[in-house]
């Protein structure tokens, strides 16, 4: 099981909003993660906006190209894209760049 961290920025004047489209996630796009391997998946605010992402997976490539594939997380992803600043202007899911695991108990 590999465990996969990862970190985002959301604009600090949308984190309200940020939070409340989390307490509200489609049921698609739940049951979409939960299909494509995306366990344990949780998200971390600090109030400056850095977003910290972390989940278990069997392979996170091959549940990032499992989303990839679903209408669903290309909606979210659209809808959640102006929320972060992205220097490159990529989609959220796409700029998720796993950090190494450096110490775990």
């Amino acid at each position: 099981m590999q465990r996969i961290c990862f970190v985002l920025q959301v604009k600090p004047e949308r984190l309200q909003e940020y939070k409340e489209r989390h307490r509200s996630v489609w049921p698609d796009m739940l049951n979409a993660l939960r299909e494509t391997g995306w366990i344990n998946y949780s998200l971390f605010l600090r109030p400056d906006g850095l977003l910290v992402g972390y989940l278990e997976t069997e392979n996170f490539e091959s549940a990032r190209a499992g989303m990839a594939k679903r209408e669903v997380n290309e909606r979210w992803q659209h809808e959640m894209a102006d929320f972060f600043a992205q220097a490159d202007g990529a989609l959220p899911d796409r700029a998720m760049t796993p950090l190494e695991e450096i110490f775990h108990v």
